[in-house]
């Protein structure tokens, strides 16, 4: 019974690493990543993840009109976006 627990405690222990390390850092990524997307509103200034940048002319569903200037206008799928900065 002894030799069954010391081979498994390794793994449970390796699980656990990689559990606080990558697994749980990472969810919480996504989750302040989520939170971000839902608060874009118009007038927010966006930097889109392929680096554009630009402000917020219309909010729907899943998508936002990105103005860019000198009459340039992209629809960006919000999860596309990188980080959002206030009015």
């Amino acid at each position: 019974m002894q030799d069954i627990l010391f081979q498994i405690m390794p793994l449970v222990l390796i699980f656990l690493v990689f559990y606080f390390l990558i697994i749980r850092p990472q969810q919480n990524k996504i989750k302040d990543h989520s939170a971000m997307v839902n608060s874009v509103k118009k007038g927010d200034e966006v930097i889109t993840q392929g680096g554009l940048i630009g402000k917020v002319s219309k909010v729907s569903g899943d998508e936002v009109m990105i103005d860019f200037g000198n009459d340039v206008s992209i629809k960006a799928i919000k999860s596309t976006l990188a980080s959002v900065k206030p009015k």
